[in-house]
């Protein structure tokens, strides 16, 4: 009976679906200038990414534009359960190695001196965690289980900027939103002697759109306003539990789950002090507390009764809190054709501590970015590159005395290359 238990709260406590990605569900911007900048571009937005970041920074282009970004990102994950009285398994993990790419395709092209129509495709959303189910072992009845999980979102962004004088432009996109969701894992089943392994994979379609609005009053300053409404994206796809089948009961069930991706607002003032250094500072707000919880119609009738009873996958909470991240970043021209960038920004955690889990992961993470960039005629390479420190995270375990730690952190390359003709 103990080592059931056991077993069921260690299934139980992984299951929650946050991102392991800083902030929630959402990648922390697109773009390399933009990243190497900390991500506070709302009020500059004067290249391809401008699409992500404020549709209202394209109506300044004057030429053709096309950019092309990639990233990867490699998070690094750790957990440890220290045992206690009752406790007497130790859990030392790390995740393997893994990589999860992404990146910003944008086209733009003037159709008139005041109005620029484009397209962007890109990725807002995306990323996971991969764990050794032999550093569980002990905990899990001797199975090394498949512990894995992946978020992603491909989103379609035509785009139209208006410039409505020198100093102030607008812009808007809709968002067509294709979204997947993925994860292994052990769950306890009541009717089972121990754990089995579940697996789901899905995918679907949401829509919504972004606004903005940028405002230079002099060419030294600028204001950029951004707010992305809510998406919601409705997944279809099918759940598996082979052991089931052992049992005689269905091993498969087909499955909805609707996810919403939240509202954004971002403010951003960018101020160059001298010719050869801009500086910029963000405040981006994500409404976290909507996605309160999340509901999975399971469609056999079996699976709707078990999936209530095993640790209430049919309906996760999830105890999110709307999320304030503050971003600085600054721009150095060594020559006509060369410029450093560095940034910072503080991104907090929307998911409560007693919440936690190893699947997907919430951290605060202190974020420090550095880049370069070189001009040859229309074309532009730049390079750069994100650290994310996330802060250890230790909660009281449901055992007298035991604890467990979680820990993040992510690297992410980028690099982009963009063309204006």
């Amino acid at each position: 009976m103990f080592k059931r238990t056991l077993l069921s709260a260690l299934a139980v406590g992984i299951v929650l679906p946050a991102m392991a990605m800083a902030n929630g569900l959402n990648l922390n911007g697109l773009g390399t200038r933009a990243q190497a900048m900390g991500g506070a571009f709302a009020g500059i937005a004067d290249d391809f990414s401008a699409v992500f970041w404020n549709p209202a920074g394209a109506a300044s282009f004057q030429k053709t534009t096309f950019g092309f970004n990639a990233f990867d990102l490699m998070p690094r994950a750790t957990y440890q359960l220290e045992p206690g009285m009752e406790l007497p398994y130790w859990v030392d993990a790390k995740t393997q190695t893994s990589h999860y790419l992404g990146g910003l395709a944008a086209y733009y092209r003037p159709i008139s001196s005041k109005v620029v129509v484009g397209l962007g495709i890109g990725t807002p959303s995306g990323l996971g965690t991969m764990w050794d189910g032999n550093d569980f072992i002990d905990a899990t009845g001797g199975v090394a289980y498949d512990w894995s999980s992946k978020v992603g979102m491909f989103s379609f962004s035509p785009l139209i900027a208006v410039k409505l004088s020198d100093a102030i432009s607008i812009g808007a996109t809709f968002n067509l939103n294709y979204g997947m969701f993925s994860r292994k894992m052990p769950v306890y089943a009541p009717d089972l002697d121990g754990l089995g392994q579940y697996e789901e994979n899905m995918n679907g379609w949401g829509v919504g759109a972004t606004f903005g609005v940028l405002l230079k009053p002099m060419s030294k300053l600028g204001f950029g306003l951004t707010v992305r409404t809510p998406s919601t994206v409705t997944l279809h796809g099918t759940a598996s539990m082979p052991d089931l089948s052992y049992i005689g009961h269905p091993g498969s069930s087909e499955l909805e789950r609707k996810i919403t991706w939240p509202l954004w607002i971002a403010g951003g003032l960018s101020f160059r002090p001298f010719p050869r250094l801009l500086l910029s500072a963000d405040a981006h707000w994500t409404q976290w507390s909507k996605l309160d919880r999340l509901t999975t119609d399971y469609e056999d009738p079996y699976w709707v009764t078990l999936m209530g009873e095993a640790g209430g996958l049919d309906s996760e909470y999830l105890g999110w809190e709307d999320t304030l991240q503050l971003r600085f970043g600054a721009e150095y021209s060594l020559n006509p054709s060369t410029v450093l960038r560095a940034g910072y920004y503080n991104d907090p955690a929307p998911g409560p501590l007693e919440l936690f889990n190893v699947l997907f992961t919430t951290h605060t993470f202190n974020v420090f970015t550095i880049g370069v960039g070189k001009m040859i005629g229309g074309l532009r390479l730049d390079f750069g590159l994100e650290y994310l420190a996330g802060n250890k995270r230790t909660s009281e375990w449901i055992f007298e005395g035991a604890s467990a730690t979680y820990g993040m952190s992510i690297v992410v390359p980028t690099v982009s290359v963009s063309y204006k003709f």
